[in-house]
């Protein structure tokens, strides 16, 4: 038995990035020989087991063969006759076809050095168009690797991938999955070029694929470079859509989670009260309707995501909502609303009024709140 690092360890190492988690390939080796040294067994579909001293993945090695669509329609064959060439050859990229060995050696049967050193995402065979998730996976890497280009013979399968119907097979999960990796990658609009290059995203996301366009890009640059958060990068991306309900519903269709969808339908409701709200009873009925009081951590990021939208000429200015608000809401918030609430129910109040008591005395410290604003600039 050989044990062997592949794929992205093998990749970062030789582009010099931090190290990556390793996954192993066991060439020569039968289940029960790791079972015997106890690697204990994980894979569902194929032989996965985990190293008893690190708790690292190791594969056996195997080849695959197409049966149906999607991600899931293969068999695996493995035995200890497979080779290591054979076991790479399986893989997506040249880049990622490569292994090393426990004496350090270098095993690059496809061209991955050479495609590292030029910057190029090449498929390793023609069998690349058998699993739609590659598709997305050189989408992600598009955006990870900003200085690679897919090669053109690789977009011409991606294309074809589309054409063939590979990605209509592909499920919620897994889309999300590989997404929300490259909407947190250095460039996600390359992201979403890939996609819209070869066609996918008009099939996956019709409403989002006619939305978008290069201000939207701008935005998503702006929300890497400014290092946002996914809920922020999801709520910026789905903001291109004509209404919240679009976004509600491209969320729900790719299971994203709930405060990627909150945030995204918060900023789709009062994104226009965020710059119109200027006297004190429309802030306080925008911190309302944004659920501030309960959810100021949500309304942070909701201001973050407002100001990626927000032009170039308004980063720098006193007026934008991420630097108008805050300030305002911390003045709303230093109001003792059970303080309030005792002093209404003292008076005879009860139930909606103590609430309008409450509001009253809210807009009463937003106004003072404003006025020292106006007088301080």
């Amino acid at each position: 038995m050989q044990l062997y690092v592949v794929g992205g360890a093998v990749r970062d190492e030789l582009l010099g990035l931090p190290a990556s988690d390793r996954d192993w390939v066991a060439v020569g080796a039968t289940p029960q020989q790791l079972l015997d040294l106890g690697y204990k067994p994980v894979g569902k579909d194929f032989p996965v087991f985990l190293d008893p001293s690190s708790g690292e993945e190791v594969a056996l090695a195997r080849t695959e063969r197409k049966v149906g669509l999607g991600y899931h329609g293969f068999t695996f064959h493995a035995a200890p006759s497979v080779t290591l060439e054979e076991d790479l050859a399986r893989r997506d990229l040249t880049i990622n076809a490569m292994a090393r060995a426990a004496d350090g050696t270098l095993v690059d049967p496809y061209g991955g050095q050479a495609d590292l050193r030029a910057r190029v995402l090449r498929h390793v065979s023609p069998a690349f168009v058998e699993d739609p998730v590659r598709l997305l996976r050189v989408a992600r890497l598009a955006a990870r690797f900003t200085d690679f280009t897919v090669a053109p013979e690789t977009m011409a399968l991606l294309r074809a991938m589309v054409a063939q119907g590979e990605v209509d097979a592909l499920v919620p999960e897994r889309v999300w999955q590989e997404l929300q990796r490259g909407l947190m990658a250095a460039d996600p609009t390359r992201l979403l070029a890939v996609l819209r290059d070869t066609g996918a995203l008009a099939r996956l996301a019709p409403a989002l694929d006619a939305a978008w366009n290069a201000s939207a890009g701008a935005v998503l640059r702006r929300c890497a470079a400014s290092g946002q958060p996914l809920p922020v990068r999801w709520a910026c991306l789905v903001r291109t859509l004509p209404s919240a309900a679009d976004a509600q519903a491209l969320g729900a269709q790719w299971r994203v989670p709930s405060d990627c969808l909150q945030l995204a339908e918060l900023l789709h409701r009062v994104h226009a009260g965020l710059h119109s709200s200027r006297s004190a009873s429309d802030v306080v009925d925008l911190f309302d309707h944004a659920d501030a009081w309960r959810r100021a951590d949500r309304f942070a990021l909701l201001l973050q995501a407002q100001a990626c939208w927000d032009n170039d000429d308004s980063d720098s200015g006193p007026d934008r909502p991420s630097r108008r608000l805050p300030p305002l809401l911390a003045a709303a918030q230093a109001v003792d609303t059970a303080a309030v609430a005792q002093q209404a129910h003292g008076q005879g109040l009860e139930g909606p009024a103590v609430g309008q008591a409450i509001c009253d005395a809210r807009v009463s410290a937003l106004a003072v709140a404003l006025t020292s604003a106006l007088a301080g600039s």
